[in-house]
């Protein structure tokens, strides 16, 4: 009998779990479908003080994150450029070595570090900053429309997430291309047409949609998961503080689902 009953008590336990899991990404979904509504609606950017507030999200988005981003990139860069070449030219492969830095460095890791850098340094601080402004008309009885959260404070912060993580990410693509060339061929031109042609036939149509859309959608993931965790409301109906390893667990988990998929798409 007790072994029946802890069997049943484990089974509505994982039940539970399943459903709530079910229900935030559902949330996820919704927020998400919500915002790209109201992004793509004219009226959202009517009046006056919203569009200021979003060119302020903009700024703050980017301006701050860009300089250590790309010294971040650029080190990040030019160790893994080192490594391939000097392994490359140890066995003999040296024509291979800038097809394997281009798939590598720029088609890889690029969008997904410009997508966690994003994350970690705006999108989730932002989630918190709303949920705390929830947490706070929740004590003193002020209950906004739900339609009036999503405009003024959900739009701008989704919106300058996703420019964020598109910017670094070429800004971060255009360094390490250059950064590529100048470590294989030297600060000579006479290459340029070598270098375009060995780079171009890695980007081909099937792979540049696949890495434009990659990048889009990991934009999105940064943009929407935290806004959506940050408006979900506690089984009390309160807006406690939510533990950031789980809000970025989740997101990463999104992130590396993305990834999953856009290298069955490029390589299978």
């Amino acid at each position: 009998m007790n072994l029946f009953s802890s069997l049943n008590n484990g089974l509505l336990r994982w039940g539970r779990q399943v459903l709530t899991g079910w229900v935030a990404w559902w949330q996820v979904l919704l927020i998400g479908a919500q915002i790209v509504v109201l992004a793509l609606s004219p009226s959202s950017y009517d009046d006056r003080e919203e569009r200021h507030g979003l060119m302020l999200h903009l700024y703050r988005s980017t301006a701050p994150l860009l300089t250590w981003f790309l010294v971040l990139s650029a080190l990040v860069s030019l160790v893994l450029i080192r490594i391939v070449v000097a392994t490359a030219l140890s066995y003999g492969l040296s024509q291979y070595a800038l097809e394997v830095l281009v798939r590598t460095l720029v088609l890889e890791l690029i969008p997904l570090y410009a997508a966690l850098f994003v994350a970690v340094r705006y999108s989730m601080p932002e989630a918190q900053r709303i949920r705390r402004l929830l947490a706070n008309e929740y004590r003193q009885g002020v209950f906004r429309p739900r339609q009036l959260l999503l405009r003024q404070d959900m739009l701008p912060r989704a919106l300058a997430g996703v420019f964020s993580v598109l910017l670094l990410a070429a800004l971060s693509c255009v360094l390490t291309l250059l950064l590529t060339y100048v470590n294989v061929y030297g600060f000579s031109p006479w290459a340029l047409a070598d270098y375009n042609r060995s780079v171009g036939s890695v980007f081909s149509p099937e792979v540049s949609l696949i890495f434009g859309l990659k990048t889009l959608f990991f934009s999105f993931a940064v943009a929407f998961v935290p806004m959506a965790a940050s408006a979900k409301p506690d089984v009390g109906g309160g807006f406690s503080r939510r533990s950031d390893i789980s809000e970025f667990a989740r997101l990463l988990s999104v992130i590396l689902l993305m990834e999953v998929i856009s290298l069955l798409g490029n390589y299978y």
